[in-house]
């Protein structure tokens, strides 16, 4: 027999669906009938699998080990330190963690062979002892956004169910405010938002912008103020008013003044100039600011916060050469 105790992260789902996730590779034909046969029990009295679950109760499966182990996950989930990168942190509490990703973390996995974001966070979790692995069978903490590998900065991530229901459904519904720094090509004047629809090609993962809506495509909205100035570049703080796959990238392009560093959207013969001084090989693209709303809840005590993160140490060497550039 085996006990399982409902924390808070748990609660609120059904039993059912609690099941399905702690014996992921159980038919539910098979839980329906170990829940007739009074197999598994709730709280100590048959249940049906409908009930809502609540904090503190009680679960018992009376199944063998062996039954219980053939069902349940079996993709081990610890992460060995050495494997693990040193998170740059920038705040935690209970229900949230933000951290500044660097250039080359995937921010989700690709491939199942991936470590992303999502992975070093886990780990962080587990060696800090704020979660055990047995914990990661009914409930995974996660990243709510998403960045390209080569785009650096700010990464929410849910570590509570509320942390991360809440948090999913802000940057759903665009509530929070996203702000990049990005040096583009070219002399930027003005503050502008320009709209228009993009399209992506699934088979080359390339988006391509148009001025008319079509089948596929979707509205986009992207706002920009120059903040630096060079000899053909210029530093942008980008308001990404709506959030698609490369739009930033390819929304710039599109009005001529495509990224420093970008080989995918971006001018080649100015990317290869950057690449022999800098040893740049990456689009200079930094997620550097999130403002959060007004808030009730489970994450009312973050309210109207702004946090920041710093650019990596290249990005700043690269904008060194433009007049009224601020650093960290």
């Amino acid at each position: 027999m085996q006990e399982l105790k409902i924390t808070e992260n748990e609660s609120g789902q059904r039993l059912d669906k609690f099941l399905g996730k702690f014996m992921k590779e159980a038919p539910k034909s098979f839980l329906y009938k170990m829940l007739r046969k009074k197999n598994i029990t709730l709280n100590g009295k048959k249940a049906t699998g409908q009930e809502k679950l609540n904090t503190g109760d009680s679960v018992k499966l009376f199944l063998s080990e062996e039954t219980i182990e053939k069902f349940s996950e079996s993709t081990p989930l610890s992460i060995p330190v050495k494997e693990l990168e040193k998170l740059d942190i920038l705040y935690e509490d209970h229900n949230i963690l933000l951290m500044n990703k660097p250039v080359g973390m995937l921010s989700q996995k690709a491939k199942e062979s991936d470590v992303s974001a999502v992975e070093h966070l886990l780990g962080y979790l587990l060696h800090s002892n704020q979660i055990r692995e047995e914990n990661l069978k009914t409930f995974r903490p996660s990243i709510c956004n998403r960045l390209d590998r080569n785009t650096s900065g700010i990464l929410a991530a849910g570590k509570s169910l509320a942390g991360l229901q809440e948090l999913s459904r802000l940057f759903k519904e665009r509530s929070l405010a996203k702000y990049y720094l990005c040096p583009v090509v070219g002399t930027v004047k003005l503050t502008e938002s320009v709209k228009g629809y993009l399209y992506k090609d699934e088979k080359t993962n390339r988006v391509r912008i148009l001025t008319s809506e079509i089948p596929g495509s979707s509205y986009i909205e992207t706002a920009y103020r120059p903040l630096a100035f060079g000899e053909n570049i210029t530093l942008l703080e980008v308001h990404l008013i709506t959030g698609k796959t490369h739009q930033i990238r390819s929304h710039l392009a599109y009005i001529g003044h495509p990224i420093i560093g970008d080989y995918k959207y971006g001018n080649r013969e100015i990317n290869e100039r950057y690449r022999r001084e800098y040893g740049l090989t990456h689009q200079l693209l930094h997620a550097y600011r999130l403002e959060m709303p007004k808030m009730e809840g489970p994450l009312a005590n973050l309210s109207e916060k702004v946090f920041f993160a710093d650019p990596p140490e290249l990005f700043q060497r690269v904008c060194k050469e433009l007049e009224n550039y601020r650093g960290n």
